[in-house]
């Protein structure tokens, strides 16, 4: 009896886009604690492109090493197709999204199909589409998990000490770098509905979209320097790091906040000089905490922009896009 098959896209070797291979793969069958889900649209996200260049180990999760040939990909939305017999949250015909089984590159989200384990799912948002919920789980649990709850009590592999949110309230000054990006739109959108003041920075293409989401002030990094401009900020949340990261030290009042969501270079010396704090975080799956983004989004308190979407078969072209920057929401992968 012959294996039931789908699409999928595959890895067979690391390299540039051109190494995703469109091609026919085995349906997955559900192990104890979960589904099969009929996949209508898949997130495209930075561990996908990490993957696929090489990286086959996730960092701090020994057990979640590679071996090829993999199907990337870890933000789903579809239908329950099947369910094992210990599930009892979801049944057939469920529409669902999760972000799955991450930290780790098991996730295998780039196919018609996929075993998903039911922690790592919520129900969908009626009043959302497949591509919209496909574009929150990691970017939307990224943002949740910094600024609003952990929800685990995993060590990161980036610092000792366990990520603590910062309060947000009325009056709570926020930067956000990046804001037009994946994380960094949804995170002001968190930071809005908990009453802080949000100053955005992104390019000036992005001002208008930014203010409609609710930035009360706009830096254009092209023509700014935003430490400049700014002071007695209570968090900084820079979804950009790298080199500069230790620029937001001095924005920042005593007691203050900076979250760094890609490694920063950030001089510990100065941060302790100036009384600022430099917290950062590994997200991790949580259907819990999708179910409660998820009535945040049934509401339009909080909404998710799509950069473009391509045809599952189109996933080079889609890794292309997202490697060029400069992206305003998510790219979105559509299966069916």
């Amino acid at each position: 009896m012959s294996t039931p098959t789908m699409k999928a896209v595959r890895l067979h070797e690391h390299g540039g886009p051109e190494v995703l291979r469109y091609e026919d793969a085995p349906i997955p069958a559900p192990g104890p604690g979960e589904v099969l889900v009929r996949v209508h649209a898949a997130g495209v996200n930075p561990p996908d492109w990490y993957l696929r260049g090489g990286l086959t180990e996730m960092p701090g999760e020994r057990g979640s090493v590679v071996s090829l040939p993999v199907i990337p990909g870890t933000d789903v939305s579809g239908v329950v197709e099947a369910v094992a017999p210990d599930v009892e949250d979801f049944a057939p015909g469920d529409e669902v999204f999760g972000l799955l089984r991450f930290p780790s590159f098991d996730g295998s989200a780039y196919a018609e199909y996929v075993a998903a384990p039911a922690a790592d799912l919520a129900h969908k948002p009626a009043g959302v589409d497949h591509v919209h919920a496909a574009a929150v789980p990691m970017a939307g649990l990224t943002a949740w998990q910094f600024l609003i709850e952990v929800g685990h009590d995993h060590p990161s592999p980036f610092q000792r000490a366990r990520h603590r949110p910062a309060a947000l309230g009325t009056g709570t000054t926020v930067l956000v770098n990046g804001a037009a990006g994946g994380v960094g739109h949804l995170a002001l959108q968190l930071a809005k509905w908990k009453g802080a003041h949000v100053t955005a920075v992104a390019s000036s293409a992005h001002e208008a979209f930014l203010r409609e989401l609710g930035a009360d002030r706009f830096i254009d990094y092209t023509k700014h320097r935003p430490e400049d401009l700014v002071r007695d900020l209570d968090l900084v949340l820079d979804t950009v790091g790298g080199p500069a990261g230790g620029r937001f030290l001095r924005t920042l009042k005593r007691g203050g906040s900076l979250f760094p969501v890609f490694p920063a270079e950030v001089a510990e010396e100065e941060a302790a000089k100036l009384g600022v704090s430099v917290s950062t975080a590994q997200v991790r799956s949580s259907g819990a905490q999708l179910a409660e983004l998820g009535r945040l989004l049934d509401k339009g308190t909080v909404r998710v922009a799509i950069d473009g979407t391509f045809a599952l078969s189109d996933a080079r072209a889609a890794h292309e896009r997202a490697a060029r920057g400069h992206i305003q929401g998510k790219v979105v992968l559509t299966v069916r």
